[in-house]
């Protein structure tokens, strides 16, 4: 089975301890992590691909990962779907 990955920030679904995000009824969201995603909106308030890229890159800097493997993490964010115009 392919892994499925949020459409936001990247992150592999099956990582989320929530199981993905939520619609503004209730139902689970599969397309965008629980992070990214809550009762229908974006909470982050991010309208870029780069600001998404940079908030993720302190996250993972913070995690402990260098700055080969955070580029590495991050530089397909703008191809995903929340970020295709």
């Amino acid at each position: 089975m392919e892994e499925t990955y949020c459409q936001s920030c990247g992150m592999p679904l099956s990582a989320d301890p929530r199981g993905g995000g939520t619609e503004a009824d209730g139902r689970r969201n599969r397309k965008y992590c629980s992070h990214c995603y809550q009762r229908g909106r974006f909470p982050d308030g991010y309208t870029s691909a780069k600001e998404m890229q940079r908030f993720l890159r302190k996250k993972l800097k913070e995690q402990g990962f260098g700055p080969l493997k955070r580029w590495f993490l991050t530089r397909h964010i703008p191809t995903l779907e929340r970020w295709r115009s």
